[in-house]
């Protein structure tokens, strides 16, 4: 029993040092493979450069995705419904209507106008004002402006809800420009797929780049591998290097990503500052959040180790040593 316990003993210690110098290993590991990078650098800075510009497409795509969005989130009027009344509804049902009206659900907004208010509006903006005096009676209707919900906003969305709207009894006709918002929903979604399509294309571009790099890394140490091989090293062992630097690839790369996207929004931003002062309008092209950076960095990593990790698993499994 003593000496099993002791076998156990020396188990579990050899199983408690494997386990610390584990994060050990893998650290010399990492830096191992920086300084490879480090030894070869115009390869490296090449491939990082092709990486990076590759990620900076898709992601300035992405940037003017969502700048487009949150301008169409401000372009309310796309989507507002206007009513106009019967002739014969006096005042007080208009505006017992638009209080019903506030009462809807796909409603976010409502406007009055009064017939009054209309036809004074009209007098101003049409130039006839002298010559409206002499009408009998005021041939405008009170309208009422009705802007949805953003999630009432789509096209189809809309068009239901003016068809209810239709049915209350105050309601002589109504209009929305079901066309314009069509036609913005279809470009929003053409640009999404043109993104979408981009971004899959030079990823695959990504894998390919960073699998070539890392199998020419492999090629010029193949004698070395074959020793270690050969002293009795597992392939874990030898392809764990490479795999890091597929990993420093992706930093490298994502990290000049970002900078290229930012340099292209400062860029960008004046000459998008030159056009909206045209429309007297303050927008402000918004750049890619900390989350976004993020979510790019890792996102260029998992594309370095797969392009890696595809191109040690096959080269380094045929790198046997000679039986000689």
């Amino acid at each position: 029993m003593s000496e099993l316990h002791r076998s156990g003993l020396v188990e579990r210690e050899s199983f408690i040092r494997r386990m610390l110098t584990l994060p050990i290993r893998h650290l010399q590991q990492a830096i191992g493979s920086l300084g490879d990078l480090w030894r070869t650098p115009f390869t490296s800075v090449m491939t990082i450069f092709v990486l990076g510009i590759s990620l900076a497409l898709p992601a300035t795509l992405h940037l003017f995705v969502k700048n487009a969005e949150h301008v169409s989130e401000q372009w309310d009027s796309a989507s507002q419904i206007t009513l106009f009344l019967k002739l014969s509804t006096s005042d007080k049902s208009g505006r017992n209507l638009v209080n019903r009206l506030k009462l809807y659900p796909e409603i976010a907004q409502v406007h009055y106008i009064s017939a009054e208010q209309a036809l004074k509006e009209f007098k101003i903006l049409s130039g006839f004002g002298q010559s409206l005096e002499y009408l009998d009676k005021n041939p405008l209707p009170a309208t009422v402006l009705v802007t949805p919900t953003q999630r009432s906003s789509q096209a189809q969305a809309a068009n239901e809800l003016l068809a209810k709207l239709l049915k209350e009894r105050e309601v002589e006709q109504g209009k929305l420009d079901v066309e314009w918002l069509t036609r913005l929903e279809a470009m929003a979604r053409l640009i999404e797929d043109i993104v979408v399509g981009v971004a899959l294309l030079l990823c695959l571009s990504v894998i390919l780049i960073v699998g070539n790099t890392i199998r020419l890394a492999i090629l010029n140490q193949k004698d070395a591998i074959a020793i270690m091989k050969l002293v009795g090293a597992t392939d874990s062992f030898i392809q764990r290097p490479f795999l890091y630097s597929g990993a420093w690839y992706g930093i490298f790369g994502g990290l000049l990503s970002c900078v290229a996207v930012a340099i292209l929004a400062e860029y960008l931003t004046s000459a998008i500052g030159e056009l909206t002062d045209l429309y007297n309008s303050n927008f402000e092209l918004q750049g890619l959040v900390f989350n976004e950076i993020l979510t790019l960095i890792g996102f260029a990593i998992i594309l370095g180790l797969l392009g890696s990790y595809i191109s040690v698993r096959q080269h380094i499994r045929a790198i046997e040593p000679n039986a000689d």
